[in-house]
């Protein structure tokens, strides 16, 4: 069964600004894969905005919308993380971190005029965005003898592998990048050929 293996996100990382009496609200967004990158680019935000008073983001990843987290960042309860959340979803968008930082201008905005200034900034952050397409790839690893190299290449093509490495020898090894939906499709070619089902090994190692 097909799934689906594609997803939209930003292009390139942006930024864009936003007040409200007094306070500034600057929102960034940046593309992402996982969620190691998340810590990486979020202390380096507050390196660089070290005197602002809040650092709240949110980030999804995945076309899974429960593969998310929020953060406040010490606002009151869902008045920051929650909406940044909100202008993500809204973009129907994934593998994105958005933060906002807050430099607090010396009024209180209470809860409404937060979730308006988080948004907000959010927002037109996305706006500055490039949305792209993007596709779910896996790494296959394929080993067989040289004789059936031939066999091998052309069901390759028949599903628009791109080959990374390769290892042509009498034992040869050849390590392709494929669409997720290509890669169920070439194994199970694999698995059906009268020859390469006895006469080659395949694995996926890696997720993309």
């Amino acid at each position: 069964m097909l799934i689906d293996d594609s997803y939209h996100t930003i292009k390139a990382t942006v930024d864009a600004e936003f007040k409200d009496r007094g306070s500034k609200f600057i929102g960034f967004a940046f593309p992402i894969n996982n969620e190691n990158e998340v810590k990486t680019i979020l202390n380096q935000i507050k390196k660089e905005h070290s005197q602002a008073n809040h650092h709240c983001y949110a980030f999804r990843l995945t076309n899974d919308t429960s593969v998310f987290r929020a953060s406040d960042d010490r606002e009151p309860s869902g008045s920051a993380g929650k909406p940044i959340l909100g202008a993500i979803l809204s973009k129907q968008i994934t593998n994105v971190l958005v933060i906002v930082v807050r430099y607090f201008g010396g009024s209180l905005l209470g809860v409404p005029g937060l979730i308006n200034a988080y948004k907000s900034a959010a927002e037109l952050a996305l706006n500055n965005a490039e949305i792209i397409e993007k596709t779910i790839n896996e790494k296959i690893e394929i080993t067989f003898t040289y004789e059936n190299i031939n066999e091998v290449y052309q069901l390759l093509r028949a599903e628009s592998a791109t080959i990374i490495c390769q290892q042509l020898e009498e034992e040869c090894l050849v390590i392709v990048e494929i669409r997720k939906n290509n890669a169920t499709l070439l194994i199970e070619r694999f698995k059906n050929h009268p020859i390469l089902a006895y006469k080659s090994t395949w694995k996926i190692i890696e997720n993309i």
